[in-house]
């Protein structure tokens, strides 16, 4: 007798051997996901994932390690964003190195809302003043002062609905190139308000609009979940998406450009790169850059850019060292070459500014961002995950 795919909820609960309030706590969480039957009054559970908490549950190691339901691996929140599988990305479906080819990010930001209008046809905002704050502050840091301001200026993001919410994140998107680049908000296509700001020309535009295209969506990375949970509260676009470039600035996270260039120049200035990168292992050093739990074969997004990199630089020595850094870093570590390295790589040959990467990052992942709060708030479930408590007991 063939293994049912779902079960009922008297069912999914018997096997977890807990209750009904209890199974849908954890459907709550996401760790269980279900579906509603064909006349949609109850509600059928995913064997499959009953079974995978039952073996996590029981596993013997389970107690002492909290049974970390979080961390890597288990089903947190189901999504039509984005897939990671086989060492390939895909936007809805759509491959994203396919879409890096040619698209804008305007182009893949509507593929990813999933809206049939153009939100990007309106009139770009104007930018709020920012009275008293320094001119040297962090664009990144301007970015999160200067959101509130946007938001209480935005009269139309009150509208709620799917095509007025993706008009709200065009407009922020627009006012976060603005920032980025350091000039007023315009109707440009995104990546060429950076190009124009940065001085960069000829066939390295193409380069900065599939950078930004690559960086678009990753699935539930921490700053999409915490764009996720402000979405689920009900929240505004803006308050969602400033809380995600909180997360991304961490070291963890998007702030890993920042570590990486600062190993980066060093490395390629030695005499011999491979042997300064063989000491810096072993000391037991970090090695910034490389390796991605979810590429084991290495970071698609980055030998994509690194070989279209290859194409315009691959005979310029400096590149070349580059290069064999990260051939090296396979061979000593066995971790490839990260987007981190690949978007620092990309602002040391164009002679970017040193926030470059990081911005190219985060104005990138707004699109994402603003899918996921979308998808969000069209499911209309507040996200509050449940603690194991591990403390003192009363």
């Amino acid at each position: 007798m063939s293994t049912p795919l779902t079960l009922s909820a008297k069912e999914a609960a018997a096997e977890l051997g807990v209750s009904l309030a209890t199974l849908y706590a954890y459907v709550s969480r996401g760790l269980i996901r279900s579906e509603a039957t064909a006349g949609g009054r109850t509600r059928l559970y995913r064997a499959e994932d009953v079974r995978a908490l039952v073996a996590r549950r029981d596993r013997p190691d389970a107690a002492a390690a909290g049974d970390k339901a979080l961390d890597w691996g288990a089903p947190v929140l189901e999504s039509a964003v984005t897939l990671i599988t086989g060492g390939a990305l895909y936007y809805r479906g759509r491959d994203a190195t396919d879409l890096a080819a040619g698209a804008t990010l305007e182009a893949v930001a509507g593929l990813l809302w999933d809206v049939t209008e153009d939100p990007f046809a309106d009139a770009p905002p104007p930018l709020p003043r920012l009275d008293g704050v320094s001119p040297d502050l962090d664009p990144l840091d301007r970015l999160l002062a200067l959101l509130p301001l946007a938001a209480a200026a935005d009269a139309r993001a009150v509208n709620r609905t799917p095509a007025g919410l993706a008009r709200t994140g065009a407009r922020i998107a627009r006012l976060m190139a603005a920032v980025l680049a350091g000039v007023e908000p315009s109707s440009l296509p995104l990546h060429q308000v950076l190009c124009r700001a940065w001085g960069v020309t000829g066939p390295g535009v193409e380069l900065i609009r599939a950078t930004l295209v690559l960086s678009a969506d990753h699935e539930l990375n921490a700053s999409a979940f915490t764009v996720r949970c402000v979405a689920s509260t009900g929240a505004n676009p803006y308050a969602a998406l400033s809380a995600g470039i909180g997360a991304l600035r961490g070291p963890r996270h998007g702030g890993a450009t920042a570590r990486v260039a600062a190993v980066l120049p060093g490395l390629l200035d030695a005499p011999d790169p491979v042997a300064a990168l063989s000491a810096l292992l072993a000391r037991g050093d970090e090695l910034p850059g490389f390796g991605h739990r979810l590429y084991p074969d290495g970071d698609v997004r980055a030998a994509w850019l690194m070989k279209r990199m290859g194409m315009l630089w691959g005979t310029e020595p400096r590149f070349r060292r580059a290069m064999a850094l990260a051939r090296a870093a396979v061979d000593l570590a066995g971790t490839a070459a990260s987007l981190d390295y690949a978007l620092v790589l990309l602002a040391d040959r164009l002679s970017l500014p040193p926030h470059a990467p990081i911005a190219l990052f985060t104005l990138g992942r707004s699109a994402g961002w603003m899918a996921h709060y979308l998808e969000q708030a069209r499911s209309s479930v507040l996200i509050r995950p449940r603690a194991r408590y591990t403390g003192l007991r009363p």
